[in-house]
């Protein structure tokens, strides 16, 4: 079962940075050109003042570091429905973690690869001001609330506007 799950999900990686509702511009596509963001015009869904921050200056810059809360989706306890029931809390799980990216409220979420040494299944990195906010919408999960998953929450910090590279 472990391995359906890792075949079935497709990698959904968002950057934590803030990206916009109008995503390309279409002048690059045109001139083959790498397509640009427009990060001036987001809206997220909880203000800034709700967010536990800090500056970190290094050398010549400051960094303002921002709480994020990090969910670990592990292999929960329930994890013997057919496969049809498995695929369609599989579809669901995938809506959710769509949503919640589209929304804005989750800015990273992805498998892990096959590891037999443990039972973490994904992540999802919550953009969302406190723990109790970020352990609500993994609960909505449809597989958390299958017990095909299990969430584990804790804060994690990074500096706004980071990128994976």
């Amino acid at each position: 079962m472990k391995n359906l799950l890792l075949i079935i999900i497709p990698f959904l990686f968002f950057s934590c940075e803030n990206q916009p509702q109008q995503s390309i511009n279409q002048t690059s596509i045109e001139s083959s050109e790498v397509p640009t963001l427009d990060t001036d015009h987001v809206l997220l869904p909880y203000p800034d003042s709700l967010f536990e921050t800090f500056e970190m200056p290094e050398g010549d810059v400051t960094y303002v570091m921002k709480k994020y809360f990090i969910a670990f989706l592990k292999e929960g306890p329930k994890r013997d429905q057919s496969k049809e029931e498995a695929d369609q809390i599989q579809a669901a799980h995938m809506n959710h973690l769509g949503k919640l990216a589209n929304e804005k409220r989750a800015c990273m979420i992805g498998p892990f690869g096959q590891d037999a040494e443990t039972d973490i299944q994904g992540i999802i990195v919550f953009s969302v001001p406190n723990k109790e906010e970020a352990e609500r919408l993994a609960a909505m999960d449809p597989a958390v609330q299958s017990g095909r998953l299990l969430i584990e929450v804790h804060p994690w910090w990074a500096a706004k506007g980071s990128k994976l590279f």
